[in-house]
């Protein structure tokens, strides 16, 4: 398995010590678990982004429709006067 090697203050080397303690786990674990979480977290925010994306391409004129003061103003319709 491909490997990354990560640097910390001393004082987050500490920390981490102290978690994995309390957790009863290794730091490697503590810190890939962390990792982990974070690239799950970010999955989700992305798929959750691209729905919102598919449901509001979906339903754009009924977007326009109701929030008209919040639609780009049209190119080169400028005010006059």
């Amino acid at each position: 398995m491909p490997a990354l090697n990560v640097e910390f203050s001393e004082r987050e080397l500490e920390d981490l010590r102290q978690i994995a303690k309390e957790r009863g786990t290794s730091m490697k674990a503590l810190v890939r678990e962390a990792a982990a979480a974070d690239i799950a977290r970010h999955r989700a925010l992305q798929e959750g982004a691209e729905a919102f994306r598919r449901f509001f391409s979906a339903h754009a004129d009924e977007f326009a429709a109701a929030f008209p003061e919040d639609e780009p103003a049209v190119k080169g319709a400028g005010r006059v006067g």
